[in-house]
């Protein structure tokens, strides 16, 4: 566990001292949705905990139904083991033991049932959740023409049978340990035994349960920032998806996976910058088409990233310009300096990304028709901004959109702003240092003791070949290094 030890209470034989105790901890006169049904089976008294709104409710009055139809028509008389005689008589699947009146809690407010028996040391736990939720939709930011529509939700339980249903491996585990001493939330790990690095998956149990909170609400993010230490560092140095098969695609690689409940996206670890600008639908389409993808969506990155501090130098210094490319340059000043208006159309930009974010989908198309025409037509014609800025702005804003990663998008605008004000104090030097400073700043980030700029930085040919050229997947024979699988070569039988 990963919350602080708790003096834990063992259940009593005498079911009235249990019941005092349950009442009082989970407060039944105040919660509505916690709750009790009592019955009795041969003359001894059973009771049945629940939470309305996490159970499926046909579950337990099938429960209850067999539990009655045992005290109708049973014998007394042919009871041994009156334990196990109510364990035969129990319709579910998975019927486990709790021995404290604290795991019996936890797990009824998980959505279990917990069924505590008059002279019973023990606590029977019947799991019959049924979260409320949506459907397994595709996800919004990792939409492929082609390619699984189902996505991960806010159920953890759903998420890790979407999961397996793509890895049938015996070896697939899936373990469970609950985070945050009040919100007990189900985080999951999830890895394949016998690829996946055994130092690794320890390392990951260890951060999960030195994990000191009341809860964490906002699920996978609390997570990794307790997880990878980041810090100030604004560069993701996790991966989130919520595709299915992308988590699938990394577990037979050798990653780990880990899913928090009531969160729809998984964190991948250990990943790289590389791994942050790859697409599904790279490996939906043809090899070669899928490299033109990769490189076209590095382009718009890389160009996305300097294209304005690039062009904010050549404005400021001209001189750098050849002859034939001296057009480039606003061709009339304003009264406004080049590198005001650059800054504050970049936080006009974030200001309509936030806006599109929490407008409405039916007023989405109003919002763009007003960014598009109202603002950006009439800045110029007023003379705030002059027409190049707006379009190295837009240019600039498209390549950040196409990055997959929304995080590592976010990251190089920031980057992007700090080349902008660097060239604007230092010119040339300053764009040439500013460049070298953040090269230098991605070479010494580590994840899990992880370089994150492998395979180019340390240099390994084959990986940064299958990085650069979308392979075919009869040639990708080898496991990634970075992860140090243990099983290193993928297609053999074993």
């Amino acid at each position: 566990m990963s919350q602080t030890k708790e003096r834990q209470t063992p259940i009593s034989p005498e079911i009235k001292k249990n019941e005092e105790l349950l009442k009082q901890r989970l407060g039944f006169d105040q919660s509505f949705d916690v709750g009790v049904r009592k019955l009795s089976v041969f003359d001894k008294e059973l009771q049945i905990y629940f939470v309305n709104g996490l159970c499926d409710n046909l579950y337990i009055i099938e429960i209850l139904r067999e539990l009655m139809l045992l005290d109708s028509y049973g014998k007394k008389s042919d009871v041994i083991d009156y334990k196990q005689t109510v364990i035969n008589h129990l319709p579910h699947v998975q019927v486990e033991f709790v021995d404290t009146l604290e795991d019996a809690a936890t797990q009824m407010l998980s959505g279990l049932i917990s069924i505590l028996v008059e002279g019973e040391k023990q606590a029977i736990v019947i799991d019959v959740r049924d979260y409320p939720g949506r459907g397994p939709e595709e996800p919004d930011t990792e939409r492929v023409v082609r390619g699984a529509r189902d996505g991960y939700t806010e159920n953890i339980i759903l998420n890790t049978g979407l999961t397996r249903r793509r890895i049938r491996d015996e070896r697939l585990r899936n373990e469970i340990l609950k985070v945050g001493t009040r919100s007990k939330t189900d985080v999951c790990i999830s890895y394949i035994e016998g690829i996946a690095d055994p130092k690794m998956v320890k390392i990951v149990k260890k951060e999960l349960e030195a994990i000191q909170i009341d809860g964490i609400s906002m699920a996978d993010k609390i997570v990794e920032e307790y997880m990878v230490k980041q810090g100030m560092n604004p560069f993701p140095l996790v991966r989130y998806t919520e595709r299915p098969d992308v988590a699938a695609d990394h577990l037979l690689e050798g990653h780990i996976i880990i899913m928090v409940d009531t969160s729809p996206s998984v964190i991948i670890t250990p990943t790289t910058l590389f791994h942050h600008v790859q697409h599904a639908e790279e490996y939906r389409q043809a090899p070669m088409i899928g490299t033109v993808l990769r490189w076209v969506r590095f382009t718009g990155i890389m160009f996305s990233l300097l294209i304005l501090p690039f062009w904010l130098l050549l404005v400021i210094q001209p001189t750098l310009l050849p002859a034939g490319l001296d057009f480039i340059g606003p061709e009339e000043m304003n009264n406004i300096p080049v590198v005001v208006q650059i800054l504050f159309a970049e936080l006009g930009i974030e200001l309509l990304r936030m806006a599109a974010v929490h407008t409405p989908s039916p007023l989405a198309t109003a919002l763009g028709l007003v960014a598009a025409i109202l603002i950006g037509e009439l800045a110029v014609e007023v003379g705030y901004f002059t027409s190049e800025v707006i379009l190295y702005i837009a240019l600039g804003a498209i390549g950040m959109f196409a990055t997959p990663s929304y995080e590592l998008g976010i990251a190089f605008r920031v980057v992007r702003v700090l080349l902008i004000l660097v060239v604007a104090f230092f010119k040339a030097p300053g764009f040439i240092i500013g460049l070298t400073v953040f090269m230098l700043a991605l070479t010494i980030i580590k994840t899990f003791n992880k370089p994150y700029l492998w395979p180019f930085l340390p240099f390994d040919p084959p990986a940064m070949w299958h990085i650069l050229v979308r392979s075919t997947v009869p040639t990708l024979r080898f496991r990634p290094s970075i992860v140090h699988p243990q099983n290193v070569v993928k297609q053999r039988s074993e």
